[in-house]
């Protein structure tokens, strides 16, 4: 788009040279024309002036009008372009934090109230989880309150396959 844009800016200004150079021609035609033929041509002159003037002027206007065509459409094309970018990544950051609500509400830890548990009521209710639930709980202590007597139950349970 902006390279036609570029083009057309050249072109208009080619056709703008060309109209100036046309009315100097005009115009230094009419200053050595002899005098004798001064009135007859004066006329011509002043017309041939005017409709170059005047051809100019439609020509300039006619650019004018497709630059102001050619901007509101790259306007609305940029803006298009942003809302889909922004829809686009709108779209990408709900993803993660839906999954992660979603998972959130399901996931559940094995032992309700843990962290407030001495160790031999974390110890009480270890008998009937899986391996995967020990795991979980394992590292869990081991993140937070890391007590050596829970983690090697902990173990043991692990290694005998709950």
């Amino acid at each position: 788009m902006l390279e036609g844009l570029a083009e057309q800016i050249h072109k208009q200004q080619q056709n703008s040279q060309q109209m100036v150079q046309e009315m100097m021609d005009t115009y230094l035609q009419l200053l050595n024309t002899p005098g004798s033929y001064l009135s007859g041509q004066a006329e011509q002159q002043q017309q041939t002036l005017q409709q170059t003037a005047q051809q100019w002027m439609e020509q300039a206007q006619q650019q004018r009008q497709t630059f102001q065509q050619q901007a509101q459409q790259q306007q609305q094309a940029f803006q298009e372009m942003t809302q889909e970018v922004l829809s686009t990544y709108t779209q990408l950051l709900s993803i993660p934090i839906s999954y992660a609500q979603e998972g959130v509400r399901g996931a559940r830890f094995p032992i309700e109230g843990y962290d407030e548990l001495t160790v031999e009521e974390v110890s009480s209710r270890l008998g009937g989880l899986s391996a995967d639930e020990l795991r979980v709980v394992r590292d869990h202590e081991e993140r937070n309150k890391n007590r050596e007597t829970v983690l090697e139950q902990l173990d043991r349970r692990i290694r005998a396959g709950a």
